[in-house]
């Protein structure tokens, strides 16, 4: 299976890895490296891929959440199961991948300076726009000043239109957190009146600006535009889906 790794300048001991479509068994729409089970695809591939990345990997735990585009996290350890209801997931055990499925969603990666706590996160526009990443900054004891995010392969910005919804969920979000208005350049008008081109990245980086993590890196990706390496579910309806992963070496 194909991978991507970060270029981050996380601690040695934080190990990260970003699946592409490419080099798994799956087949058709799903072609190759499919890592959904929910999607479709044989059950059978999918089990195959997984295994194939827990051994280039050497890891061999990985939750595999139900992701529902709300704002839950949960805790990586020895209770939590897989298919458990969440859009985030966190530990501080080594050994456990912390990992989220993605097919234009913006999956973000998060780590302390010291190694000894990481997350991924499923930032959807709706969880985006909900807070997800408020709460995922939240989850560590660290402060915000002392986290790195990286933002893996989401949508681009000139293919994610969006509607009149859409941004007044941001304001609302802005409005929130008592801010300016500089998170408004996220959303370009489209030629459909009352429609936007908007900046899942953009987005994701004005957040943590907000919230004190200036060390972003990542978001040189699009999901769309990219066929070849990339699951795509606004361009081609049914497909697989990437994972973002992120652990501590034992």
């Amino acid at each position: 299976m194909q991978l991507i790794q970060p270029d981050w300048p996380c601690p040695p001991n934080v190990k990260a890895v970003i699946s592409t479509r490419r080099g798994g068994v799956s087949s058709g729409a799903y072609a190759s490296g499919n890592l959904g089970d929910h999607v479709g695809d044989d059950p059978a591939l999918v089990l195959a891929n997984r295994q194939q990345l827990a051994k280039q990997t050497g890891v061999p735990n990985w939750p595999w959440l139900q992701q529902v585009h709300g704002t839950d996290l949960v805790q990586f350890d020895e209770s939590l199961r897989e298919g458990s209801p969440a859009d985030g997931v966190y530990t501080s055990a080594p050994g456990r991948a912390c990992a989220v499925l993605t097919a234009d969603c913006l999956p973000v990666l998060l780590c302390n300076d010291s190694g000894t706590q990481v997350a991924a996160v499923h930032a959807g526009w709706k969880g985006l726009a909900a807070g997800i990443l408020n709460k995922s900054v939240e989850a560590f004891a660290d402060k915000p000043g002392s986290l790195m995010a990286f933002l893996g392969p989401a949508i681009g910005p000139e293919h994610f239109e969006v509607g009149a919804d859409v941004y007044t969920a941001f304001a609302g979000l802005f409005g929130r957190m008592e801010v300016g208005d500089d998170w408004q350049s996220a959303f370009v008008p489209a030629s459909r009146p009352g429609h936007y081109l908007a900046d899942l990245y953009g987005l994701a980086r004005s957040v943590f600006s907000r919230l004190g993590v200036e060390r972003v890196y990542g978001g040189n990706y699009c999901t769309f535009a990219d066929q070849d390496s990339f699951y795509s579910y606004r361009r081609d309806g049914v497909t697989g889906r990437m994972v973002s992963a992120i652990w501590l070496e034992s």
